[in-house]
């Protein structure tokens, strides 16, 4: 069989078509099937966070309610986001229109920055409820941090929409043949964003954390005092929620960091950030994998989503008043 021939064409009837870059079968099936795995893995894992938080409830406070948001912005993500980009990169082809060239780089945009205002929303959330008892029992509800989570989602819309205002005006203007979306966010625009949604967020969350992490710690090494004249083995195990304690945000701020960092290397290198660089599919996929590690993080961490996948996939909570079980 002669495979000397020029490549196939993404659209064979247009003479200015892209042309296709084939890969091997075998290769293109494991990356299928890891894209499946990957996006089938986030939407589940999310999906099994909001029927929790929503069914149950008990879990109806401040604090969940920013993880079902989280939840929502990362379970589109893997619905949405991860098959269109993969589709992109695998096909090596934009096969969706001019149309959805303007509107999936948005809408990605968006829900990764809401994703993110979420997770800078439970720093602070967690900030107050342990350095400030009195202050979030008084003044965080439900309703309120509802209203915090709707300014997110709007914040998000409005900002993502000026950093991409020209490709929503003209998505096929870095297009040099059909079959081709092209995002490209100038050197000063990525710089802008490199400070808005990575520098500022970044040092948010590093600085309350670490706030947290030493109340905490302040908190057990009291319990230990008075407790270690009374139970010897007390100072072990309070050691050992040290350890617990530290090694949780610790996670959460290396997974953020090793998810969001690479994305901005183009802006740190002096160079505008577009997607027709040769390693821009690496730099967005590590990104979107944070979607997937969220719900692993801010809720498998928590006794009562264990409790709650046992519940769901025993189909006890279709039983009547399973609303109303004691899940914390």
């Amino acid at each position: 069989m002669d495979s000397s021939g020029p490549p196939p064409l993404c659209f064979p009837n247009l003479n200015s078509s892209c042309r296709r870059l084939s890969l091997p079968r075998s290769e293109t099936a494991l990356l299928y099937t890891l894209l499946a795995f990957v996006s089938l893995l986030t939407v589940t894992l999310n999906l099994l966070v909001i029927i929790s938080i929503s069914h149950f409830r008990q879990l109806h406070t401040p604090t969940n309610a920013l993880l079902l948001s989280l939840a929502v912005s990362d379970l589109v993500v893997g619905l949405l986001g991860m098959p269109i980009e993969g589709l992109r990169y695998m096909e090596t082809c934009w096969l969706l229109g001019r149309l959805m060239c303007a509107l999936t780089p948005y809408v990605s945009y968006c829900l990764l920055s809401a994703s993110l205002g979420n997770m800078v929303l439970i720093s602070i959330d967690r900030y107050l409820a342990i350095c400030d008892p009195l202050l979030y029992s008084s003044k965080i509800t439900v309703n309120r941090v509802k209203i915090l989570i709707c300014l997110c989602w709007a914040c998000s819309l409005v900002y993502n929409g000026c950093i991409l205002m020209g490709h929503l005006g003209r998505p096929d203007r870095f297009r040099s043949c059909h079959g081709e979306c092209v995002v490209v966010i100038s050197h000063l625009s990525g710089t802008v964003d490199l400070f808005v949604t990575f520098v500022g967020p970044c040092t948010v969350m590093v600085v309350l954390y670490m706030r947290v992490f030493v109340v905490a710690v302040s908190q057990v090494r009291v319990i230990r005092s008075q407790t270690v004249a009374a139970n010897v083995k007390a100072a072990p195990a309070a050691r050992k929620s040290e350890r617990k304690a530290a090694r949780t945000l610790g996670v959460v701020i290396a997974v953020f960091l090793v998810c969001f960092c690479p994305y901005y290397y183009p802006a740190l290198a002096g160079q505008d950030t577009s997607t027709s660089l040769s390693y821009f599919a690496a730099l967005s996929w590590i990104m979107f994998l944070n979607s997937c590690m969220n719900p692993l993080i801010y809720a498998l961490f928590y006794p009562w989503f264990r409790k709650a996948i046992k519940l769901i996939f025993t189909l006890e909570i279709l039983q009547a008043h399973s609303r109303e079980i004691k899940i914390l």
